[in-house]
């Protein structure tokens, strides 16, 4: 144990279950919590004034230099420290090879009517993305270009999903970013004057034929299927990424990358 931190070495200790139990989503939505593992996403949500409270450690499975002054973050911003023995550590971590590190924190709760989107605005709608690792570099990708919000509609994952967290690499924090449904996400943008991307393997138009210096939301849709009818019909444009080879779609978080990255090309940034 180190100063003031307590010090958990069974497997069955109350704290350990209740970890556990938050891969769950019943679980997480009830008692309001997320899991954060890892040293840059636990970095990164502190850099964003998203504060764990709870934070374990396991001093044997550090993997760098950098872990005390973090600890010493969390624990400035009242997060209550535990140091944990490798097995105990290891039952609760989610990752293969785990860094030593896991908060436990309020889960990211924002609503639709909060977002003010500047104008000209670049937002990412993604509609019943199913996968947590799409959906996660969605928001990865969203971050390094520079959208200004995320909005997810009729969730199949939700956003404080651990994997979720891991593959954004902490930047679920770093962004605004809702759960709201598609009906809401539809009023909302009609009321913002943004116009809406459907991406669709089925447009007639490439995604360097429209014009996204305009206020814009790139709308994607679920792995299997794509975008539902009510997106497609409220789209002011189509457009579709050439596909050259025998497959005829790329993964939904590749085509959102490339896709922003068109953006990112006309706004000149």
């Amino acid at each position: 144990m180190t100063g003031d931190a307590l010090s958990i070495s069974s497997l069955s200790n109350p704290r350990v279950k209740t970890v556990v139990r938050l891969r769950q989503r019943s679980h997480r939505d009830e008692l309001g919590l997320m899991l954060i593992e890892g040293y840059r996403e636990i970095k990164r949500a502190l850099d964003n004034r998203h504060f764990p409270v709870e934070l374990f450690v396991c001093r044997e499975l550090f993997q760098g230099e950098n872990e005390g002054a973090l600890i010493q973050r969390c624990r400035d911003a009242k997060a209550e420290i535990l140091e944990c023995t490798p097995p105990v550590f290891t039952k609760m971590t989610y990752r293969e090879r785990p860094e030593g590190l896991l908060a436990v924190a309020p889960q990211v709760k924002r609503s639709l009517d909060s977002l003010t989107p500047p104008s000209p605005s670049l937002l990412v709608v993604a509609e019943s993305i199913e996968k947590p690792g799409n959906l996660g570099t969605i928001l990865r990708s969203a971050d390094a270009a520079g959208v200004h919000a995320v909005i997810v509609c009729d969730r199949c994952t939700d956003i404080n999903n651990p994997n979720v967290v891991r593959a954004s690499i902490g930047t679920l924090f770093s962004l605004p970013v809702v759960e709201t449904t598609s009906a809401e996400a539809l009023v909302w943008l009609e009321k913002h004057k943004v116009q809406i991307i459907a991406a669709t393997p089925h447009a007639e138009k490439v995604y360097t034929q429209v014009d996204f210096r305009k206020s814009s939301a790139l709308v994607l849709g679920t792995e299997q299927y794509g975008l539902s009818p009510k997106w497609l019909e409220q789209a002011k444009e189509k457009v579709r990424i050439p596909m050259l080879g025998q497959s005829d779609s790329l993964n939904v978080a590749s085509a959102a990358t490339i896709l922003l990255y068109e953006a990112v090309r006309q706004r000149g940034k």
